[in-house]
C-alpha cells in the first residue's frame, strides 16, 4: 500500500536539526529515502544532563541492548497506564485530542529525526538489519505499526526518571495495524497528519474502538449499535448510561398510535414488555384483612407486605380490607410508608367499610390503562354498607386484571345467604366501563369474572368449619401438619366449590396455615368469650385465569404476628403471565397519588431520624464518666 518513498513536502516532514534529512537536503532536490533497516538510536543520556542545552549527536553504530532489555522494578511500580480513551486513540494512530499522529510526543519525535509515524518507544527498539533492497512496501507498512506502542510511552518516561530505561515495548512484539497510504495527494492522510474518518482502513479499526468504548458497561451487556467515538457528531449519548437507547427512526415512526401489537414504538407492545419482563411474568401480591373496625393499626406492616419468605419485593400490591379503620387515609399512608419510594399508589377505592389499595412499582405506571371501579351492596340496610363487594379493574400491557374484595353474610348456618351474595356480586359489578375487553367473544354479560384475563377474588367470605367447636379444637391439638388437611374436610367453602355452586372456574392455593378466625384481640388464643365461635378459614384468596395456567401461586399464608383484630391477615404471592397489548386504549399516563407519595417519604425520613437518635442516646448512656 506504501509507495516506496516518503512525502517530500515541507509541511508533512519538516527537517529537524541534526537529522539526516536536514543535513543532506540540497536546494530543491527531493529528500532521499530513509533506510528503514538502519538501527534506531537509543536514548542513554544522563538524567542530570537534561538541563544542559541539547547538541545533536550522531546515532551510535551499535545499539545498547543491555539497557533496552533491563526492567527496573522501581520504575515499573511508578508506571502510569493510559485511560481507555487514550489507549483507543493510540491504537488508532491518533491522540485523544485531535487524531494527530504526532501529538503524543512532539519533542521526542523532533530529536530522533525519524519519520513521524514512529513513536519514541519504537525508535528505541533494536531491529535486525535487512538486506539491501528488502525495505519495500512491507517494511514501510511495519513502520506504521509502531504507532500502537504509543500507549507504552509513559513506561519509558517513568523508567528514565527513575534512573533506568524499562522498555516494555521491547519485550512485546508490536501488533501491525492496517496499512495506510503515505501519498500526500491521497485521501487517507491529510497534510496535517490527521486521520481521515472516512478512510476504509480507519473504518475497520473503528469497529473495535466502538466495542471497547461500550465494554465499560460490563461483559454481560451487549454492545450498543448507537455507541460513537469522541469525534462523532452523535457522541452526545453517554456510554455509561443504563437507559436503553432510542433510535431516531423509531421516534419518527408513528405507527404506534394505531395500537399495533407489532409496532416498534408501541408503549404496550412486545418490545417494551420483553425489556421489563423477559419471561413475561409479573410478581403479584394479594392480601385480605378484616380489621374489625379497630382504630389502632399495627406498629409495623412488614410481616404483611414484606414477608420473610419472599427474597424480592413484588411488582404489584393489592390489599383489600373489610371493616376497615375509621381513618382510611392513615391506613393508605402506612401502606405507602412501608413499601417506600419505589412504589406509588396507582388507585384506591372504598365502599363503606370496604377498602382496596393498588400499589405498583413507580417505573411500571406507564403501562397501565385507566383504573375503573364498581361496587355492590348485599346487605338489606344499604346505608351501613358493611357487607358487599368492591371491584377494581385495569389493563396491564395487554392483560386485563380484575380484583374483587367482598364481605359476605356472617353466621355458621347461613351458607345460602353467602351463595346469594356471590351471585349478586358477579351480576352487579359493572366492569369494564371504558377500557375495552381483551377477549369479548369469551365474555358473559351475566358474569363479570368472564370479562377479564385474570381475576382475583379475596375477602372475608365467612364460610365456617362445620362440626362444632369441640371437634375443631380436637383436630387443632393434633400435629399441625396433619390438622390442616383434617380441618379442610369440614370447610363449607371447599364443599360448595366442589358442588359448583360458588366461584365457578376459580382455584385456591393449597392451605398450610391455621384458621384465621376468630382470635382474642392481642392474643394467639381462639375465641374465649361466651359465644365460643368456631375457628374457621373465613379469609380466603381465589383466582381465575382465562388462558389456562397464566396464574401460578407461589405462596399462600397468614400473618400470626398481627394481633390488632380478631382476624389474621391472609396473603398470596402469584406469578401472572402478561401479554403485549395495544396503545389505543385509555391510558393512565403515569397518574398516581402524588400527595400520598410525599407523605410516605417524609414518614420514612422521620422514622429513620428517630431511630438514629435513639441509638445515639443509647450509646451515650452506656458511657460512664468519672469526675
Amino acid at each position: 500500500m506504501l509507495k516506496g518513498q516518503l512525502p517530500n513536502t515541507d509541511e508533512d516532514l519538516a527537517a529537524r536539526p541534526g537529522s539526516p534529512a536536514a543535513d543532506d537536503r540540497r536546494g530543491p532536490e527531493k529528500n532521499p529515502v530513509l533506510p528503514l533497516d538502519a538501527p534506531a538510536p537509543v536514548g542513554n543520556e544522563d538524567p542530570q544532563a537534561r538541563g544542559r542545552p541539547f547538541s545533536p549527536k550522531p546515532p551510535p553504530l551499535r545499539p545498547r541492548l543491555e539497557r533496552a532489555l533491563s526492567l527496573d522494578e522501581k520504575g515499573w511500580r511508578k508506571r502510569r497506564f493510559r485511560t481507555s480513551r487514550e489507549d483507543l486513540a493510540a491504537r488508532n494512530g491518533a491522540s485523544p485530542s485531535g487524531g494527530s499522529l504526532q501529538d503524543e510526543a512532539p519533542g521526542t519525535a523532533a530529536r530522533s529525526g525519524s519519520p513521524p509515524c514512529l513513536s519514541t518507544s519504537l525508535q528505541e527498539i533494536p531491529t535486525t538489519r535487512r538486506a539491501p533492497g528488502s525495505g519495500g512496501p512491507s517494511s514501510r507498512g511495519n513502520c506504521l505499526s509502531g504507532t500502537i506502542s504509543t500507549s507504552l510511552d509513559p513506561l519509558h518516561r517513568d523508567g528514565a526518571s527513575a534512573g533506568s530505561a524499562p522498555r516494555l515495548a521491547s519485550l512485546l512484539p508490536p501488533r501491525p495495524l492496517p496499512a495506510m497510504d503515505w501519498d500526500v495527494a491521497s485521501d487517507a492522510l491529510r497534510t496535517a497528519n490527521k486521520v481521515d474518518w472516512g478512510h476504509a482502513d480507519y473504518q475497520v479499526r473503528r469497529q473495535a474502538r466502538l466495542f471497547r468504548a461500550h465494554s465499560s458497561l460490563g461483559p454481560g451487556r451487549p454492545p450498543s449499535p448507537l455507541a460513537r467515538d469522541d469525534c462523532s457528531l452523535h457522541s452526545a449519548r453517554s456510554t455509561f448510561s443504563l437507559l436503553v437507547p432510542i433510535r431516531t427512526k423509531d421516534v419518527r415512526s408513528r405507527s404506534y398510535l394505531e395500537g399495533s401489537l407489532l409496532a416498534s414504538g408501541a408503549l404496550m407492545g412486545a418490545d417494551e414488555l420483553a425489556r421489563y419482563f423477559p419471561d413475561r411474568n409479573v410478581a403479584l401480591f394479594v392480601a385480605t384483612w378484616n380489621m374489625q373496625g379497630q382504630k389502632e393499626l399495627p406498629p409495623n406492616l412488614d410481616e404483611l407486605l414484606l414477608p420473610a419468605e419472599a427474597d424480592l419485593a413484588q411488582d404489584l400490591y393489592v390489599v383489600g380490607v373489610q371493616e376497615g379503620c375509621s381513618d382510611r387515609r392513615e391506613w393508605e399512608t402506612r401502606l405507602q410508608e412501608t413499601l417506600g419510594p419505589h412504589y406509588v399508589m396507582l388507585y384506591s377505592a372504598a365502599h363503606g367499610a370496604l377498602y382496596m389499595s393498588v400499589l405498583i412499582r413507580r417505573d411500571l405506571i406507564w403501562f397501565c390503562s385507566e383504573v375503573e371501579s364498581s361496587t355492590v351492596t348485599t346487605r338489606i340496610v344499604s346505608q351501613i354498607k358493611t357487607k358487599g363487594a368492591l371491584g377494581v379493574s385495569f389493563t396491564f400491557f395487554g392483560t386485563s386484571l380484575l380484583f374483587i374484595t367482598s364481605h359476605f353474610t356472617s353466621g355458621d348456618g347461613k351458607v345460602g345467604e353467602r351463595l346469594m351474595d356471590y351471585s349478586k356480586t358477579v351480576q352487579g359489578l359493572a366492569l369494564p366501563k371504558n377500557v375495552p375487553d381483551t377477549s369479548p367473544y369469551r365474555s358473559d354479560a351475566a358474569d363479570v369474572t368472564t370479562r377479564f384475563d385474570g381475576v382475583f377474588w379475596f375477602g372475608d367470605f365467612n364460610f365456617r368449619l362445620s362440626g362444632g367447636r369441640a371437634a375443631v379444637e380436637a383436630i387443632l391439638k393434633q400435629d399441625p401438619g396433619a390438622s390442616v388437611q383434617a380441618l379442610l374436610r369440614h370447610d363449607q367453602l371447599t364443599r360448595e366449590m366442589k358442588r359448583g355452586s360458588i366461584f365457578k372456574g376459580f382455584q385456591e392455593p393449597d392451605i398450610h396455615f391455621l384458621p384465621s378466625y376468630k382470635f382474642d384481640v392481642g392474643k394467639d388464643s381462639y375465641d374465649t368469650t361466651s359465644k365460643q365461635r368456631t375457628p374457621s378459614y373465613t379469609d380466603r384468596v381465589m383466582y381465575r385465569s382465562r388462558h389456562g395456567d397464566d396464574i401460578c401461586p407461589v405462596k399462600y399464608s397468614s400473618c400470626p404476628g398481627i394481633r390488632t383484630s380478631d382476624h389474621r391477615p391472609v396473603y398470596g404471592l402469584f406469578r401472572v403471565r402478561v401479554r403485549p397489548g395495544r396503545d389505543n386504549i385509555p391510558l393512565a399516563a403515569g397518574k398516581f397519588d402524588r400527595e400520598l407519595y410525599l407523605i410516605g417519604i417524609k414518614r420514612r425520613i422521620s422514622r429513620e431520624i428517630q431511630r438514629q437518635q435513639a441509638l445515639k442516646s443509647q450509646h451515650s448512656s452506656a458511657i460512664c464518666t468519672v469526675s
